[in-house]
């Protein structure tokens, strides 16, 4: 087994290890927290960035200027007003609007791809 993968566990830390490491570098102790912080929060940092991309896609995706909210069909109501009150200029800025569900976004989306293919 490799040390990275005894790291990632919970109950093991790399100052645990550190008797097993025989060809440990002389790095200062910063050094080791950071690498073992990376390891052990890998699979979540990949998921942060992962949606941090999705946002950034989003936030590119623009909005028509004249849109009818209240004609979406599947938005829901409290939606369809906070939409049409704040009129966002993309998708990104719609998904922060307080009142406007991940669902929301996702009618939205769709709506958005139907009305481009027409």
């Amino acid at each position: 087994m490799r040390l990275a993968e005894l790291i990632r566990r919970p109950q093991l830390s790399y100052e645990i290890l550190k008797q097993i490491d025989t060809d440990r570098p002389n790095l200062p102790d910063a050094v080791f927290e950071s690498v073992e912080i990376e390891l052990k929060y890998e699979g979540y940092i990949k998921r942060q960035k992962a949606q941090i991309a999705e946002m950034r896609r989003l936030e590119e995706r623009r909005l028509p200027v004249k849109i009818h909210y209240k004609e979406i069909v599947g938005l829901r109501t409290e939606a369809q007003e906070k939409l049409q009150k704040v009129m966002p200029t993309s998708v990104g800025q719609a998904s922060r609007i307080s009142g406007v569900s991940p669902a929301d976004i996702s009618v939205l989306l769709i709506w958005l791809a139907r009305s481009r293919e027409e």
